[in-house]
């Protein structure tokens, strides 16, 4: 697997990993971030939530523009610089979300790459917005 250099990028470039998320994922990702709030894990807590069931973890959602980034576009070997994201919608357990990332902007003299992200649920919902700041492998 080999990543683009910013000479092969070009401003509309996009790429996109869809993934199904399932409550041993959910669980997973509790464990490993030690983030337990009962809202992600409690069936009977979350009920009482403003949700009104368990919702996948926003990080976990943004994680898949993670994947885009360092396996698609620029791909391996890019060094993930900055990200900001804004939660428009819940993602709940068994939906499933398609991240996608979009070159907007190319800063040849400091070799970095400025990608939209979008996360869509099985809908076509938006669920999470924003940018990334990536260096391209040289």
């Amino acid at each position: 697997m080999v990543g683009k250099t910013l000479e092969e990028l070009n401003i509309g470039d996009q790429a996109s990993f869809t993934k199904m998320f399932t409550q041993a994922d959910v669980n997973l990702f509790a464990e490993i971030s030690g983030d337990l709030n009962p809202v992600h894990i409690d069936e009977e807590y979350a009920k009482k939530s403003i949700f009104h069931k368990r919702v996948v973890h926003g990080a976990l959602v943004a994680s898949l523009f993670s994947t885009v980034l360092g396996t698609s576009l620029p791909g391996c070997g890019s060094i993930y610089l900055n990200q900001e994201s804004k939660f428009i919608k819940p993602v709940f357990i068994d939906d499933t979300i398609t991240a996608t990332v979009i070159v907007n902007e190319i800063i040849a003299e400091r070799n970095r790459v400025v990608l939209g992200t979008v996360a869509t649920n099985q809908h076509g919902e938006t669920v999470v917005v924003g940018h990334a700041t990536l260096m391209p492998r040289k």
